[in-house]
């Protein structure tokens, strides 16, 4: 997914094609690109940990990010993932609380940070953007429950392949286009399973027809039939 355009993407176009920065009058604009700032970040480093104030609402301007929960004992449970043009953590701002969970770096990549004093200046002025506010927190709850579904009674095929469509949901980023170039191990991780079985369930998909597999990632060719995907009855050439 992320191409040499998108690495070199600067921060103010990054703002400036950001869906809820274009119902912003000219201050709040304004106000937006004089307060966000970038950070870099390094492949698996973690931009936010359990316990963590909440100081900034962040955009993707390049890379894949995952949310994550941690047992005690070290285990891991992914959450979900956010690709290029998502922001997140407006939750953990409207509640005023810390982090509940830990954002990681999947590979590295450019995050925009946007002060908690900019974002409540914007939820105190601008109707417009309290309404994207409240569609993406509704946006967020329906991927939410998608996900809890393919965890609760689904198989890893089917977690690889809502993953991977959960990626092209226009009400949390934008179409990142028919190519993604994921290594595997970044599908296990994004999907929450190993890297042995990511491997077999994306071999399986290929197989379908839903993706084509080659060296440097993959190409989605059915993102409806992904997005269907519940294990093999659900082909797309099935009765």
């Amino acid at each position: 997914m992320p191409s040499l355009r998108l690495q070199l993407l600067p921060l103010h176009e990054f703002i400036e094609q950001s869906v809820w920065v274009r119902s912003l009058c000219p201050s709040e604009r304004a106000l937006v690109h004089e307060s966000c700032t970038e950070r870099c970040v390094a492949a698996r480093e973690a931009v936010a940990a359990l316990g963590d104030p909440a100081e900034h609402w962040m955009g993707v301007i390049d890379g894949v990010f995952k949310m994550q929960v941690r047992h005690r004992d070290g285990r891991c449970s992914t959450l979900t993932g956010v690709a290029h043009g998502g922001w997140f953590a407006e939750g953990t701002l409207l509640r005023h609380e810390p982090y509940r969970y830990e954002v990681v770096a999947l590979r590295a990549g450019r995050l925009a940070c946007l002060p908690r004093a900019t974002f409540e200046a914007l939820r105190a002025r601008s109707l417009a953007f309290n309404h994207y506010l409240e569609h993406l927190l509704n946006a967020r709850l329906g991927h939410f429950i998608g996900l809890l579904h393919s965890d609760r009674l689904l198989d890893a095929d089917a977690r690889v392949a809502h993953s991977l469509a959960s990626l092209y949901n226009p009400d949390l980023y934008p179409d990142p286009g028919p190519r993604l170039n994921f290594a595997q191990s970044e599908v296990a991780l994004l999907a929450g399973i190993s890297r042995q079985r990511a491997n077999a369930a994306l071999q399986r998909l290929d197989a379908a027809g839903l993706i084509r597999l080659d060296t440097r990632g993959m190409t989605v060719l059915d993102l409806d039939g992904l997005r269907r995907w519940e294990g093999p009855c659900t082909r797309p050439d099935a009765g």
